[in-house]
């Protein structure tokens, strides 16, 4: 097992991404931080802007060691973000709620991951090409090819932002209650809410034309499965077209 551990991809271990309490908990690999960012659609964006923190949540998607967000060319966070800014970056699960016997050992069972880099404006129209199919097919894989193009004013309109991960680090819980010893006789109920975010039943858009089947990009997202399951697969789809591409290349 510590062979195996020794072999895994690790980021470096600095100030910035370092836990401060239950190391335990903590894993520095590449395989744990991404295995927690692609089980998430939705992350945090912290970045400074004048002396004043801001934190804004936006749909995250991740290719190789460089995460990628887009939004309004009109929006404060982007406009200040070209020139090259450091983020925080962070995207978080919650798995369960953990009642002890005593408040101060109540809980949460939960997945985080902690990012940092420098931000910069996907300038170059091939690679914002890239970036903008890839905000569809990361999630839906092949679902961008079935689409309308992009016009231009839409592609004007809309700002990507890629980072180079830098540091990061993955924080685990994943346990059961944790009393102390002496709380065990307390006469309450203790125990775990297990919490998970589970796919609703397809809605079709009325409007849509006879005869059309969702697409192959879309059978991973079925009814009562866990989303997080779910964008994990289309994940390793999405890499496994990109190295497609590469060998085209």
């Amino acid at each position: 097992m510590k062979e195996q551990e020794a072999t895994k991809e690790r980021f470096a271990v600095t100030g910035r991404n370092r836990l401060k309490r239950r190391h335990d908990r903590g894993r520095y690999d590449h395989e744990a931080v991404y295995a927690v960012l692609d089980a998430g659609l939705l992350c945090h964006v912290a970045y400074v802007i004048d002396g004043q923190p801001y934190c804004t949540p936006t749909i995250h998607w991740r290719a190789g060691d460089w995460l990628y967000w887009h939004g309004s060319s009109a929006s404060r966070m982007l406009r200040n973000l070209k020139g090259g800014t450091p983020v925080c970056l962070t995207v978080s699960h919650l798995d369960g709620l953990v009642l002890a016997r005593s408040g101060f050992n109540h809980s949460a069972n939960y997945r985080s991951a902690i990012c940092f880099g420098t931000a910069r404006m996907i300038d170059d129209p091939d690679e914002k090409a890239k970036a903008l199919l890839g905000v569809v097919d990361r999630f839906f894989p092949g679902r961008a090819a079935e689409l309308r193009q992009t016009h231009a004013q839409e592609s004007k309109a809309t700002t990507v932002i890629g980072m180079r991960i830098e540091e990061a680090s993955a924080k685990v819980r994943a346990a059961g209650v944790g009393d102390d010893e002496e709380d065990y006789g307390h006469p309450v109920w203790a125990g775990v809410f297990p919490v998970q975010t589970v796919i609703g039943a397809s809605e079709a858009c009325p409007r849509l034309l006879p005869g059309m089947a969702k697409g192959a990009g879309l059978a991973g997202y079925l009814a009562g499965r866990r989303l997080d399951e779910a964008l994990l697969e289309a994940q390793h789809l999405y890499e496994g077209e990109e190295e497609v591409a590469e060998l085209a290349d």
